[in-house]
């Protein structure tokens, strides 16, 4: 790759992980629902879905997906049901807290959750954004040395993304579980759930209807 071109998208790219989005609540959720390891195997599950949209750019399946209007549209009302469920799963846990008696609350806070499911919700809040495939279809050509080799170039932009990505969303669960530890875990938790279920709500209804 060209130097250049290197460092501008190492700006652009750190920019835009910063950002807050979905991906980023979803790793504050649940940092709040299983501790540290949930936050880190979400964050690494969202993060390995950046390489299958890398692929895909270098592939031109982007394109193809952008130009078919049915493959898109199946893409984007798979991602607005996907952001529902995740609201509405969400919204019961932050009521389900509140009913919760306080005798309770140890068990709630040593509940641990499958690095499966972790992982898996990660994954899939990355790959069924459209809001991504056209951002690296769109950001990814715009850093690739035209008489290098495009897919090597994708996958090392990927791999640098990857690692600022997991770098800030670690950091992120480390301050989410600090907070935790200054003795309002179960409130904190009980608003992030709330805060983030009504956001990922809104966020598929909007994708949905756009």
């Amino acid at each position: 790759m060209i130097t250049e071109l290197f460092w501008a998208y190492l700006v652009a790219i750190t920019l835009l992980t910063v950002t807050p989005g979905v991906d980023t609540l979803l790793v504050m959720r649940n940092t709040g629902r299983g501790g540290l390891r949930d936050g880190c195997v979400t964050s690494v599950g969202i993060c390995s879905g950046l390489f299958l949209h890398a692929i895909l750019s270098a592939l031109g399946i982007s394109i193809l997906l952008v130009e078919t209007g049915w493959a898109f549209s199946a893409l984007k009302w798979a991602g607005a049901c996907y952001l529902v469920w995740l609201g509405l799963v969400s919204l019961r846990q932050a009521v389900a807290r509140e009913q919760e008696p306080a005798s309770e609350a140890p068990a709630v806070r040593k509940r641990r959750v499958s690095a499966v499911v972790s992982f898996r919700e990660g994954v899939l809040s990355n790959v069924l954004n459209p809001k991504t495939a056209l951002f690296y279809m769109a950001l990814l050509p715009q850093f690739v040395d035209p008489a290098g080799n495009a897919f090597q170039q994708s996958l090392l932009l990927a791999s640098v993304h990857f690692f600022l990505a997991m770098l800030w969303q670690c950091g992120l669960a480390f301050v989410v579980v600090r907070f935790k530890g200054l003795g309002a875990s179960r409130r904190v938790r009980r608003a992030l759930n709330a805060t983030t279920g009504g956001f990922f709500v809104a966020m598929g209804a909007k994708l949905a209807s756009s």
